[in-house]
């Protein structure tokens, strides 16, 4: 029989426990939603585009400044700023860039040219690169093993999945309605002030910093770091593939007047949701399947659906390029919780704002290509002949991790120590 006082201890440590496991939950469904309202912003890009271009008379290169400044910010603030995850804590870095991102939204309203949009469009970049890192390293420190930390990040690039659906169709809604796509970021800084008051009221999990604090320099000798940077490298590479889609599938398929036009018209739509409808999906594939067979057959699956599309034309490419949402849902979330895994807690944050750099910096830099490319052979297929290249170098390389297992012990490591 327990005595009084045990009983108490039994109480207390359950109401505890359940006090723990509650906080959690805000703090999961709290990163869900800064998720899904960032990227109702950033993967509207590829319908605002053609739209820029015909308003303000531009090229395919200067139109996809409204892609690239962005990313370059956020990898900048990735890059050097992520540290200060660690430093200061995450909660006081997800306030800080969550404001800067809804004052950057309202601005919107006060101007109307390309330079002006351009550049507070940087400015929400560098805003999603502090809260965003600050949110990676946060789901890292409320998993309990690498698993864990793989089911959450695909849950949480699930609600990403969802808000690159709802902004791109709100921004053809208001096209349709004689709206202008500005009203985007509007909606956008409503929702993000919503949430920097809930993330002011939630009390975050206990998070103690280092006493020995990540420099700037050691945090870029991140890079010297073997799985850091496979990782970082790998992810570049599928991030090349992933913005070729939503950047420029629909000025590839704009021209397109075959029998399934509706399913052009709506190509970027179905490719979201699939990639959505995929995340959500990867829990019960990753618990059956080994994550690096998964990562191998499905890199494999966006080489073919890419290099059928290129031989077959936009016949082909308006069935394939949608479909390899499906087979891109699970690889970036996979690939950056398991590159986060190899670290220790104290290290998330500047591991984090390092993936967070590559993934943004990739994001800048290969619509980039393709445009220069595109604009040089007057013709946008152009581009994905490289877009094509880099699907074939990710493929290579997730079937050699699923070969050589090059992170297992790293991982296995952590996971026990």
């Amino acid at each position: 029989m327990l005595t009084t006082d045990a009983k108490r201890q039994a109480v207390g440590a359950a109401e505890t426990l359940d006090r723990a496991v509650g906080l959690q939950r805000q703090v999961r469904w709290m990163t869900y939603l800064m998720f899904f309202v960032f990227a109702m912003t950033t993967d509207a890009v590829g319908v605002i585009i053609p739209e820029a271009m015909a308003e303000y008379q531009l090229t395919m290169f200067q139109a996809s400044a409204f892609h690239y400044v962005p990313m370059l910010a956020i990898g900048l603030a990735g890059l050097f700023l992520g540290r200060l995850a660690d430093k200061l804590g995450r909660k006081k870095l997800i306030i800080v860039g969550l404001s800067l991102y809804a004052v950057s939204c309202y601005a919107f309203m006060a101007g109307n040219s390309a330079l002006f949009f351009i550049l507070l469009m940087g400015l929400c970049g560098l805003a999603i690169g502090i809260f965003k890192t600050a949110a990676l390293a946060l789901i890292g420190d409320i998993s309990p093993d690498s698993q864990s930390h793989t089911r959450t990040m695909n849950t949480v690039e699930g609600f990403f999945a969802i808000g690159a659906i709802v902004g791109p169709a709100l921004v053809a809604l208001m096209i349709a309605a004689s709206i202008h796509w500005t009203s985007l970021y509007l909606l956008a800084g409503l929702l993000c002030t919503l949430l920097v008051v809930m993330s002011a009221r939630l009390p975050y999990p206990p998070y103690q910093a280092a006493a020995d604090q990540v420099s700037l320099r050691r945090s870029m000798l991140l890079l010297k770091d073997r799985y850091a940077l496979g990782f970082s490298l790998v992810i570049a590479l599928y991030v090349s593939c992933e913005v070729a889609i939503f950047v420029w599938l629909p000025t590839l398929l704009a021209d397109y007047d075959g029998r399934w036009s509706l399913l052009a018209a709506q190509a970027i739509t179905v490719f979201f949701i699939l990639r959505a409808l995929g995340r959500f999906l990867a829990t019960a594939i990753l618990n059956r399947f080994c994550w690096s067979s998964v990562m191998a057959v499905f890199t494999l699956c966006i080489f073919v659906c890419f290099a059928a599309s290129m031989l077959g034309g936009k016949a082909v490419a308006v069935w394939l390029m949608p479909l390899s949402g499906l087979f891109m849902s699970m690889i970036y979330p996979t690939l950056n919780s398991k590159g986060i895994s190899c670290f220790h807690r104290q290290q998330h944050g500047a591991v984090a704002g390092l993936l967070l750099a590559f993934t943004a910096l990739a994001a800048a830099v290969a619509p980039a290509l393709m445009a220069v490319l595109g604009d040089w052979a007057n013709d946008v297929t152009a581009g994905f002949y490289l877009a094509t290249l880099f699907s074939a170098l990710l493929a290579i390389a997730m079937v050699y991790n699923w070969l050589k297992q090059p992170a297992k012990a790293k991982l296995e490591q952590m996971s026990s120590g």
